[in-house]
């Protein structure tokens, strides 16, 4: 009896589980068998292995064959195990030496012809198989850029089958044709992106860059987006259609620095399983940035879907901007599917097929109008919306979820004046990014051998006692905790934006202007006027619009 075992990767959301595919061969009528819970297009792979393994020229083992999938209990779905497959085959029938294969990981799907075809989430496959200590991974050759980015692992890009049985024989390799090099298309290509998702969705373009400077007027609203870039808060923004509401959030991803090493690792693993990572890109170094539809659902929006969940948009915009326009127009029960999300960073989906989680770290942007009619509390707007339909159009944003969000802007209509004025003194994405990186980098400073980066992360308790504010600068918000204006997670968030307010200003630790000015984001109550903080001609002195001056 011939056995032959070698290594593959079974992907649950972005966790790969290491699966040791093993082949027995016996005597007994010809018959193929695959076992190890297999989903319908990996028992497909008995017919596309057996037809690769034909027109690579090889001898199909004519013996009762079992192809097991250990461990069995793991949902196994995908065209990613057919090479593994492939070898262990090749193992039993000794046209391999199965000594060679053991230590192998191998991801790739096959073609009839004997190709070797990529497939969607090799990033993740390779992080977890270095995760279990291999050291040589066979991949497809397109995506040998991306399984490369995982540090200490040797990586074999092959083209063909024919290819690896020469590599793994010690024979001489084949020259294999590249359609690339004639010119035409690679219909193998297709397999990095799931259809009907698009290529690059959910990731920032690359050719050009929504500029700030384009946005007439907005003082406080341009300040408000700068303080969530720097420390990552959550932001509303309330006003009439028209006002700049869309503008201003399709320009936050150009305030956030780039992405760490790390970070781009998380990012493209993401992309990579759900199919949105743009051939040619093998790592994401940009903020992602993803806008869904108002009648996004539960499932694309959180993850989910038939058998094992995939990615939301969530998950997309990891790191990054993830952009409901028409808030409250999002179904209440798909909205308040954020809430746990919003606190842990990460989505935990169970199914009957298995449970999966994701990342899930975002800044989320919300813009909504005040009314059905969009005109409520505009001059001379004319609003015709009753009262109570006003009050079920703001309550479809629930209290528990607003608890979560920093920073409370109202967008006002941009003035005649503001408008022909837009040529003089707007301040462009470059500089306010440039106060955002060395406000980001004073935090990091502040939380050296912490788990934190940001503002945004750090615990309430942590803020109340290891970095005290200013004395007395928490008189106004104790007040209204008491008054019941602010909830306990409120004053934590009011603390964060402070420390973030004071990053910017170069203050060492905020002071009450910081605190007050904080206050007027989240309730909406103004404090007086505050004075606007450095730099930049468009700055003007408003009560909600800005933090305060720093101090000298």
């Amino acid at each position: 009896m011939g056995f032959a075992r070698t290594c593959s990767v079974a992907l649950v959301g972005v966790e790969g589980v290491v699966v040791e595919v093993q082949a027995g061969l016996e005597p007994g009528v010809a018959a193929f068998t695959l076992v190890g819970l297999p989903d319908k297009s990996l028992i497909e792979s008995r017919e596309r292995v057996r037809a690769a393994v034909v027109n690579s020229g090889t001898e199909w083992p004519q013996k009762k064959l079992t192809v097991g999938l250990s461990p069995a209990s793991v949902p196994k779905g995908g065209s990613g195990f057919d090479l593994a497959v492939a070898c262990a085959v090749l193992g039993a029938a000794e046209r391999l030496d199965p000594r060679e294969l053991t230590d192998l990981m191998m991801i790739g799907e096959l073609g009839l012809d004997g190709r070797v075809r990529p497939v969607r989430g090799v990033l993740p496959a390779v992080l977890a198989a270095a995760d279990a200590g291999y050291r040589q991974v066979v991949v497809p050759e397109q995506t040998v850029a991306e399984a490369s980015l995982v540090p200490g692992v040797s990586v074999l890009g092959v083209r063909t089958l024919r290819q690896l049985i020469a590599v793994l024989a010690d024979e001489p390799v084949p020259d294999e044709e590249d359609p690339r090099d004639e010119g035409r298309p690679d219909p193998s290509l297709a397999g990095l992106v799931v259809p009907g998702t698009g290529v690059g969705a959910g990731l920032p373009p690359g050719d050009h860059t929504p500029d700030l400077a384009d946005v007439a007027g907005q003082h406080g609203a341009r300040r408000a987006l700068e303080v969530a870039a720097a420390g990552r808060h959550h932001i509303f923004f309330k006003g009439p259609p028209g006002a700049g509401k869309t503008m201003l959030a399709e320009r936050l991803p150009g305030l956030l620095p780039p992405l760490s090493p790390k970070e781009s690792l998380e990012v493209t693993a993401v992309h990579s399983v759900a199919g949105t990572l743009p051939p040619g890109q093998p790592l994401v170094h940009r903020p992602p940035y993803c806008a869904p539809h108002h009648s996004a659902t539960m499932a694309s929006l959180v993850g989910g879907g038939t058998g094992l969940p995939r990615p939301g948009a969530v998950s997309l915009a990891h790191h990054g901007v993830l952009f409901l326009d028409e808030a409250a127009e999002c179904s209440p029960r798909v909205l308040d599917a954020l809430r746990q999300p919003l606190e842990s960073g990460r989505v935990v989906v169970a199914r009957a097929a298995g449970m999966m989680r994701m990342p899930a770290r975002i800044l989320l942007a919300l813009a909504a109008n005040p009314c059905p009619c969009g005109r409520h509390g505009t001059a001379g707007g004319g609003c015709e919306c009753r009262p109570s339909s006003i009050r079920r159009y703001r309550a479809r944003l629930s209290g528990p979820l607003m608890d979560r969000v920093d920073l409370r802007i109202a967008v006002e209509p941009v003035a005649r004046a503001e408008l022909i004025a837009l040529a003089r003194g707007a301040e462009s994405t470059a500089a306010v990014a440039a106060r955002v990186q060395t406000a980001r980098e004073r935090a990091a400073a502040r939380f050296a051998g912490t788990p934190w980066h940001t503002n945004s992360e750090v615990p309430g308790h942590e803020l109340r006692t290891r970095w005290q504010v200013h004395p007395g600068a928490l008189a106004q918000a104790e007040r209204d905790l008491e008054c019941g204006l602010l909830t306990a997670r409120g004053l934590d968030r009011v603390l964060r934006v402070a420390w973030t307010a004071a990053d910017l200003a170069g203050r060492d630790r905020p002071a009450r202007e910081d605190v007050n000015w904080a206050l007027e984001l989240r309730t909406g109550v103004r404090r007086g006027a505050l004075t606007a903080a450095g730099g930049g001609g468009d700055h003007h002195e408003t009560a909600t619009a800005r933090p305060p001056q720093k101090q000298r």
